[in-house]
């Protein structure tokens, strides 16, 4: 079976790959279909933005299509950055400048009050047997969607080499480690995705087989 992750985050796809091993799946991503049009993440939740971005893989590729999005919320600062986590520094704006921004907004914030965390909502998607028509109302598509959670604190400098985003300066809880100084595989045990895959696994789990009869 083969399933694509609307993604073209060559990272994400690793870590989604890795947590979804051993499923008797084929991974695909964007990468592997360059005429799949970029979506704007434009909806006002995590969920709209995931089933937008799954709706649209599974529309032009006639797959089952996983996409999820995912941000951090920091409760001093309202649930910033929240959905425009990628973006926060800009549109065009890498990790570096994202935590540079977030750090600077919190420079005058108190250990007590640097609570924060991880969302993640993933989106699946499953293409109509019918051939593809992009003008098909979303109601047309079975979407289903699964959310995971991690709480935590940011710290005042990143600290760790692996991950990506804003892994290098949130700390979960009871952790004395920033994500990005937790290997991957017990990362992927805690993380907000990780979780979130977690509950899609167990969905793929419980249906018959095969996952969808139409792919």
């Amino acid at each position: 079976m083969e399933i694509i992750l609307a993604t073209r985050n060559k990272k994400k796809a690793e870590e989604m790959t890795r947590i979804l091993g051993g499923m008797g799946i084929t991974i695909l991503t964007l990468n592997d279909f360059p005429l799949c049009p970029e979506v704007e993440e434009d909806r006002d939740t995590f969920e709209g933005n995931a089933m937008k971005k799954a709706l649209s893989a599974a529309r032009h590729t006639g797959k089952i299509a996983i996409a999820d999005d995912s941000g951090l919320e920091v409760y001093a600062l309202h649930g910033a950055p929240g959905i425009i986590s990628a973006r926060y520094a800009g549109k065009d704006a890498n990790d570096t400048a994202n935590i540079d921004k977030l750090l600077n907004e919190m420079a005058n914030i108190a250990d007590a009050e640097r609570g924060a965390r991880f969302v993640c909502c993933i989106a699946v998607s499953f293409p109509a047997a019918a051939p593809i028509d992009t003008s098909r109302d979303a109601a047309e598509n079975r979407v289903v969607t699964f959310f995971g959670f991690v709480e935590g604190r940011i710290g005042k400098e990143p600290r760790g080499k692996m991950g990506f985003g804003y892994d290098p300066i949130f700390y979960p809880e009871e952790y004395n480690r920033s994500f990005a100084e937790i290997p991957s595989n017990e990362k992927d045990a805690l993380s907000h995705r990780g979780r979130a895959i977690k509950k899609l696994k167990d969905y793929i789990s419980s249906q018959a087989v095969p996952f969808y009869k139409g792919n």
